[in-house]
């Protein structure tokens, strides 16, 4: 009786609990619908739809004289909603509309879309991409005629869902100073340090979550239009840069170097006209923008000689020489305490005048000199890195600007040799742009500008922001010693370590550059080689600076070849300044007065050419792109002849202005005499001559 007593029980208990969970069901039912509801429906709605952020159109980045070097072209992914085309729409248009699918993706045929299409309304698909591959916008103008998309997306379901590419309409040009922005909002150039400006305000508009975790956009009224980004507008110009990168390019291939700079910058603003850094692709295959070491922490290198500017300065400041006082040299070398300066030249240079100890760029005699009258009071001389603005960075434009490195008297690595290895541009450490900087001041009579590559922000009309050139120093000498200084520039360049770039149209100011690069602690025979200058040098309108790393061959020193970069560039910029070339409007003006039908036009880029004369109007011929051509006027044509067709003949330069005969001829290694003024009329060499290494030809003007 007990066993069965215990059995009722326990079935009842079962019953029971069986009863409760039935009752407590409907309550569950009716608390998740009445009292959540609200919480769960908002809740799967938050699943299935979501305000998500739309991408903002990025602003474009100009040139001072507005081509666009990197703009937002708009490109879109076509897709499809099947269900929305009604069925007389739909079965009238489907296969017409898989056709030209077919003909213009050429990627499946017209059967394969049209069963794709198919399955998709049959299944209800609400989202359907017709194909991966993006279509430019003349292309979306053309799919919005076709079948079905023409009744646009509320009545035909097509969807051009936008996706914008940056595009640089001048490829590589300027490539690191225009710069780049990846997806985690980090990168280089301009398009990183202005990325606040250029990227504008992100809006927000209804995303539909559909099948397979992709994201649909549907209308909705409270969708926020985002807001375009502003426009930065730089000081760079194109045909400054693409000469730079030319001419430094065609030097590190020849030298077989690592990497080399150029900037460009106008003497009374500081404004940035061209910059170019190329360094030795990985793979050994040309050479590339990787890095900016033009003004960024690797290019802090010890500059070598180009910093004698700046011993000279403190020696003249401080009244303590006369640059026609002697300093001697001797055999070349010199030990101060355990270590010994020597002089590039073997033998030595014996006794100099200052003068030329800098214009020989003697190591000996400037640092002896500075050692003399500096040696006691060390603390004096390194002030004069602080008074020209030297020791710290400009808060140039462009993020990541190398902080300059100079040791203090003060610090424990301060040796008795310091001071005279830093005269001469050891132990110390800076960028090609304080250099720059520097010998700028030089030109501008004193006066340091700081250097900027963007001049305005604005957004159509309207300026946001505007950069203006601004003092770093007003004046870093007194008159009297800048006037000494730009002498012994120019003295470089006429009878120093510069002399082969000496120009017969216009004085070019500078000074070379060669410092041996430390390796594991030791100075080894690669060199850094450096050129900083202006020109021209009685009236400076430009000064630039070029520095090539590791140069290859015996003669690697900055004379040899940082100096012949910085006259090809400042030979071109001569060629199209047409302020700095009275002559040409003096021929302009001639050819107005005799009421001349076809317009004076100075030797060019033949492609060039050819587009002015196309927008004139007139005949022009050219027989190949060569990049330097002549032309000669006839009675209704102008007809455009190749000059450097063979690089073993000598050139036909005749009619040619002579600094542009000056350039091909010398560009080929000839040395060239002339006589009289204007265009060359005879040439001592016939045209066509096979060409003989470092001949000499004569060049009659009139």
């Amino acid at each position: 009786m007990n066993f069965k007593r215990s059995i009722l029980i326990r079935v009842r208990v079962v019953f029971i609990l069986i009863a409760l969970c039935a009752a407590a069901i409907p309550y569950k039912v009716v608390k998740l619908q009445m009292a959540e509801g609200d919480v769960w429906r908002e809740k799967a709605e938050t699943i299935n739809f979501q305000y998500r952020e739309v991408a903002a159109t990025r602003g474009n980045i100009y040139a001072s004289d507005g081509s666009l070097l990197a703009t937002s072209l708009p490109f879109y992914r076509v897709a499809l909603d099947p269900t929305i085309a009604k069925k007389d729409v739909y079965e009238s248009g489907l296969d017409s509309l898989a056709k030209m699918l077919s003909a213009y993706y050429k990627d499946k045929s017209a059967t394969s879309y049209k069963r794709m299409i198919n399955d998709a309304r049959l299944d209800k698909k609400r989202y359907l991409v017709l194909n991966r591959k993006q279509i430019g916008y003349q292309g979306m103008q053309e799919m919005s005629t076709w079948p079905i998309f023409r009744n646009g997306r509320l009545g035909g379901g097509v969807i051009f869902e936008k996706v914008e590419k940056r595009y640089r309409p001048f490829n590589s040009l300027a490539s690191r100073t225009v710069g780049f922005l990846n997806e985690d909002d980090y990168g280089a150039g301009i398009e990183y340090s202005f990325n606040n400006y250029l990227r504008g305000q992100d809006g927000k508009a209804l995303f539909q979550r559909l099948a397979g975790g992709s994201w649909k956009p549907v209308f909705d009224a409270e969708d926020v239009k985002p807001e375009n980004g502003y426009d930065v507008t730089t000081t760079l110009d194109v045909n400054m840069q693409d000469v730079a990168e030319t001419a430094l390019r065609r030097q590190l291939i020849d030298r077989d170097a690592d990497f080399g700079s150029v900037i460009v910058m106008e003497v009374k603003t500081g404004q940035i006209k061209a910059i170019t850094n190329l360094q030795r692709n990985t793979k050994g295959s040309g050479y590339g923008e990787n890095y900016n070491y033009a003004i960024g922490d690797q290019g802090n290198t010890e500059p070598g000689s180009t910093f004698k500017l700046l011993s000279m300065l403190a020696l003249l400041e401080e009244n303590k020489i006369s640059l026609e006082e002697t300093v001697e040299t001797g055999n070349g070398s010199y030990k101060f305490y355990n270590q010994v300066m020597r002089d590039a030249k073997n033998g030595g240079y014996g006794t100099l005048t200052i003068r030329e100890a800098f214009e020989k760029s003697s190591n000996v005699g400037i640092s002896k000199l500075v050692d003399e009258h500096f040696g006691a009071s060390p603390t004096k001389f390194m002030s004069y890195i602080d008074k020209v603005g030297l020791r710290e960075p400009f808060g140039f434009q462009l993020i990541g600007e190398g902080k300059p490195f100079f040791k203090k008297p003060t610090d424990k690595d301060w040796y008795g040799t310091s001071l005279p290895w830093i005269s001469i541009g050891y132990e110390v450490k800076l960028n090609p742009l304080h250099t720059l900087a520097l010998y700028n001041a030089v030109a501008n009579g004193g006066k340091m500008m700081k250097p900027y590559i963007v001049k305005s922000i604005s957004r159509g009309n309207i300026i946001e922001q505007r950069y203006e050139p601004e003092v770093v120093r007003k004046q870093i000498a007194s008159d009297k010693n800048i006037e000494l200084l730009q002498g012994l520039l120019e003295g470089v360049v006429v009878r120093g370590t510069a002399r082969n770039i000496a120009n017969a149209d216009y004085k070019i100011a500078g000074k070379t550059g060669t410092a041996q690069k430390l390796k594991n602690g030791a100075y080894t025979k690669n060199y850094y080689t450096s050129f900083a200058g202006y020109f021209p040098a009685d009236h400076p309108k430009y000064s630039m600076v070029v520095v090539i790393d590791s140069p290859k061959g015996i003669f690697a020193y900055g004379g040899d070849v940082s100096a012949p970069v910085f006259k090809e560039i400042a030979d071109k910029i001569y060629a199209l300044d047409i302020e700095l070339n009275p002559d040409n409007q003096q021929e302009i003006l001639r050819a107005e007065a005799t009421g001349s039908q076809l317009p004076y036009v100075r030797a060019g880029k033949a492609e060039e050419l050819q587009g002015i004369f196309q927008e004139l109007g007139l005949k022009a011929s050219a027989a190949n792109p060569e990049e330097w051509v002549k032309t000669v006027s006839h009675e209704a044509s102008v007809e455009m002849s190749v000059n450097d067709t063979d690089q073993s003949l000598v050139p036909d330069v005749s009619g040619l202005p002579l600094r542009d005969a000056l350039f091909i001829l010398e560009n080929k290694g000839m040395k060239v005499n002339y006589t009289g003024k204007g265009r060359v009329k005879n040439q001592s060499i016939s045209p066509g001559t096979e060409l003989t290494p470092n001949a000499t030809i004569n060049l009659v003007l009139g």
